[in-house]
This record gives structure tokens, sequence and C-alpha cells, in this order.
């Protein structure tokens, strides 16, 4: 085992009509379907989607940091 970590950085996109915080699990279960070792995230950006008024949407842009393998 090496004395020392290597991380890669991802950005992706996760949505929801209910909340920020289900915008990010959904982003992060989507991830976790193919990215191993996922470690941190980082919200970057949060925005949404109006209609008639209100809330359509929530979306947030996170930053996933996850371990090189070999590390």
């Amino acid at each position: 085992m090496s004395d020392h970590h290597t991380y890669k950085k991802i950005e992706m996109v996760g949505s929801s009509k209910t909340s920020i915080e289900n915008a990010i699990e959904n982003a992060l279960a989507e991830c976790h379907k193919t990215i191993k070792n996922m470690d941190w995230f980082e919200v970057t950006e949060t925005r949404g989607h109006i209609v008639d008024g209100a809330v359509g949407h929530y979306q947030v842009t996170l930053k996933i940091g996850f371990k090189i393998a070999s590390s």
C-alpha cells in the first residue's frame, strides 16, 4: 500500500423535483453505478427551473472526487 493517495475529480449535474439534497443524492447514486472509490463531493452551482411561478426542479452541479485504485 502506498503512503499517499491520488484523486481524480469529475463534474456532474444532478436534478430533482423535490429538493437540492435529493438532486445531490441522485447525482451520487448515478455515479456510483460506474465510478469506484468515490470519496468526497463539492457543490459548485445551484440553480433551478421555474414552471408557472414555482420551482419545477432543482439542479446542482457537483465535483466528485474519487481515489485512483492503485494509489
